[in-house]
């Protein structure tokens, strides 16, 4: 019988498959990704920016917001009494990346 060889990256055990689909499942959110493509631009955004951008109210961008940090794929920055998003994570680029080519027009 012939083995099998992988083309790309290192075999993951269940602990690590179950805490990426766990993170994967929070990414797939329309404004979620909306908000990744946002800061992917290295600009920083208040929770109310975002929303306006998103077409969302600011509790649910908060809520959005948290669940994505919650993940380790956001920050946030204090300056004064505003809050600032960035992105924490530099994969989501390579995850986005996947995402326009596959279904962007």
């Amino acid at each position: 019988m012939a083995t099998r060889t992988r083309k790309h990256g290192k075999s993951l055990d269940n602990e690590a498959l179950n805490e990426a689909a766990e993170c994967l499942r929070t990414l797939a959110h329309p404004h979620r990704l909306k908000i990744v493509q946002l800061l992917l631009t290295d600009q920083k955004f208040t929770v109310n920016e975002l929303a306006e951008q998103c077409g969302i109210s600011q509790p649910q961008t908060s809520d959005h917001l948290r669940l994505m940090q919650r993940c380790g794929f956001l920050k946030s920055e204090k300056e004064g009494r505003t809050v600032f998003y960035q992105i924490a994570e530099p994969h989501l680029a390579n995850i986005m990346s996947c995402v326009e080519a596959r279904f962007g027009q």
